[in-house]
């Protein structure tokens, strides 16, 4: 059985988790997989899907990113000459960044990370939330298999699209205990949030959450990462904006702060808690969304639309460090992307079986 992999959709650096997950399970694949593979790559990004074999197409001048990206890198898979035989040798393809280019009447696999432009419409303008709709909905319902992080993306697919639930398989993400791992360094009197600045990472209510903090905590600081931070300005005293990391100075600092602080108003699933466990640090998270699913009991939950519920969960985590750092040590031990590729390939035997070529979506 051979499977396609297509990340034609990537756009490398900006596309956060799901970039991780996609080229982590590419790269699982290539170590553990049992079935044969072939990558469809942007040539931006030619190393996206190592170790597979690949097929690159090229990029239109001017593909920058979102909905525009996407016309222009489905107009690029009809121009590409190695595509059509690629496609012919395939008895699945996958989409793990959800939007289906290039279109093929093969059996699929649609991994759909998120519901949030229905939970959360007024977090996106009316183009891209229609975008969303159009392109996520309809991929999600006419896919032979649906791979959802969670089961609370699970539960809102079900709610939301209509989807045969047989359908949708839940396989959390894993996290490279490689890279991600205890540290010998001293821990310091430092929070940590690695998060874009989008409007549900909820970053204003942290900077309120910290104001309070350090009444009682004056030497306790803050450290952001991701992109469009510069946003947020002016920031209060005690914070550090540091911008993009790489995955090494973010695995540092995993293993140097104090606490993982992490007040999210939606996810899907939510790596940085977990690699913030892998690494030894206690973490306080939002009990929004699949954060509380992706934690269990290794992690202090607080309300995240209150800054000062925020700030009494950072507050019981430091207090309670010794206790989460063991139980966090143990959940994350679970979380491989070994695990995470062996589930996939469960779901792509079950989209070729589904042969009848039926939607996933109820009628």
């Amino acid at each position: 059985m051979r499977v396609g992999i297509s990340l034609l959709t990537l756009s490398p650096g900006i596309s956060g988790g799901s970039e991780t997950y996609a080229r982590s399970l590419a790269a699982a694949l290539g170590e553990v997989g049992e079935l044969s593979y072939v990558a469809l790559v942007p040539a931006r990004a030619p190393d996206s899907a190592d170790p597979l074999p690949r097929v690159e197409v090229r990029e239109p001048a001017g593909a920058g990113r979102g909905p525009s990206r996407i016309v222009a890198m489905a107009l690029a898979a009809r121009r590409c000459r190695a595509l059509p035989s690629a496609l012919a040798s395939l008895d699945v393809l996958h989409y793990p960044l959800t939007v289906p280019i290039p279109s093929t009447r093969l059996p699929t696999a649609v991994t759909l990370h998120d519901l949030q432009h229905h939970d959360l419409p007024t977090h996106f303008d009316r183009p891209r939330r229609l975008f969303r709709r159009l392109a996520y909905d309809r991929a999600a319902r006419s896919a032979d298999v649906v791979i959802v992080p969670s089961e609370f993306v699970r539960s809102r697919a079900l709610e939301l699209l209509g989807l045969v639930a047989d359908r949708v398989h839940v396989v959390p993400f894993g996290i490279d205990h490689r890279l991600f791992r205890p540290g010998r360094t001293e821990r310091e009197p430092l929070l940590l949030y690695p998060a874009r600045a989008w409007p549900h990472k909820n970053h204003r209510r942290l900077l309120e959450a910290l104001v309070l903090l350090r009444r009682s905590q004056p030497d306790l600081r803050l450290v952001l990462t991701g992109e469009g931070l510069e946003t947020l300005e002016p920031l209060p005293p005690g914070v550090e904006r540091r911008g993009l990391v790489t995955v090494a100075e973010l695995a540092d600092l995993y293993q140097r702060a104090a606490c993982l602080v992490y007040p999210s108003l939606y996810e899907g699933f939510g790596l940085p808690p977990l690699e913030a466990m892998a690494c030894g640090c206690p973490v306080a998270a939002t009990s929004a969304g699949a954060v509380p699913e992706v934690c269990g009991e290794a992690a202090v939950l607080f309300d995240p639309t209150d800054p000062e519920a925020i700030a009494a969960g950072v507050e019981e985590a430091l207090a309670r460090a010794d206790e989460l750092r063991e139980r966090g040590l143990e959940r994350a031990a679970r979380a491989t992307w070994t695990a995470t590729a062996r589930l996939h390939e469960r779901a792509y035997r079950a989209a070729a079986e589904g042969g009848d070529r039926q939607p996933s979506a109820r009628r």
